[in-house]
Order: structure tokens, then sequence, then C-alpha cells
């Protein structure tokens, strides 16, 4: 049986695909207690592409970086369901972490990361408002455009 988050998803056209394993020395979540933290998640969409590449700012559109923050998102999500086998179980989205790669001279790295938040929002309704950092960076992994981590609290 599908479940209400799940078929929050659907209803918005989300599918969830397997998540990418981690790349280094880490790995992709750690629950302590009720807390889970996924790590970052990069803008890849799910055939391993990016969904976008460079910096915002310099090349690449407000509008380009808040559908790259949704993409990092729905990996967290997804993570988030490998992790817990039911996304129902979460009880509440306690903080996002943004990464916005950025021309120096760029400041709307909260805009862009609206699109991880709105999503979270969007599929978990008030459990969704969480905490959040946005901070601009000189580059992320495969000069991605965003990365996003989040700390879940789950049952």
């Amino acid at each position: 049986m599908v479940g209400t988050i799940e078929q929050k998803l659907a209803s918005l056209g989300i599918t969830l695909h397997t998540p990418r394993s981690p790349v280094a020395n880490y790995v992709p979540f750690v629950r302590t207690g009720n807390l889970l933290t996924v790590s970052g998640q990069v803008c890849y969409a799910p055939d391993g592409t990016l969904i976008a590449k460079g910096k915002l700012g310099a090349g690449l559109t407000l509008e380009q970086g808040a559908a790259a923050a949704r993409g990092c998102a729905i990996n967290l999500l997804a993570q988030l369901k490998v992790a817990t086998g039911d996304l129902d179980r979460v009880m509440r989205v306690v903080r996002l972490g943004g990464f916005i790669n950025s021309a120096p001279d760029f400041l709307d790295g909260p805009k862009v990361m609206n699109g991880a938040s709105d999503l979270m929002v969007d599929v978990f309704g008030d459990k969704g408002r969480h905490a959040r950092t946005t901070v601009g960076v000189a580059s992320l992994p495969s000069d991605a455009a965003v990365e996003v981590d989040g700390m879940f609290e789950i049952i």
C-alpha cells in the first residue's frame, strides 16, 4: 500500500528514483535517536545528468537555480525513503542546508533555495517547514549549481 506522502509525490508528478551512491568516504545518511541527517545531494536528474551546471549569476538564472534546488530536494527524499522505508515516518523536516555555486556578486541564494524549501512544504505540509542555511560557494562537485543536505525527525 502506498503511503500518504508517496501519494502526494505522485500528485506532484514526482517519482523517486534509486539514489546515487556516495562518491567519497561518507555515508548517505546517519540516524541518531529520532534524527536522520541526509548527506548533501547534488542536483542530479534521475538519468545522472546535472539539472543545472555552472554558477548562479554567471550564466545560470535564478529560475534554473531554483529548479536545481528542487531536484536536490527530490534526491533528499529518495535517500530518505531508503533510510526509513516509508516517508510517512517523517514527523518533521528539521533543517535544510543549501550550497549555491555562485558568482561573487550573486545575492539571491535564498531565492534559489526556495526551490528545495517549497517542495518540502508542498510534500509534508506544515511538517515541511524548517530551519535553513543558504551559503554561496566558489564551486561544487561536477560544477553542479546547487547541493542541499537535510535533517529530519522520524519515528
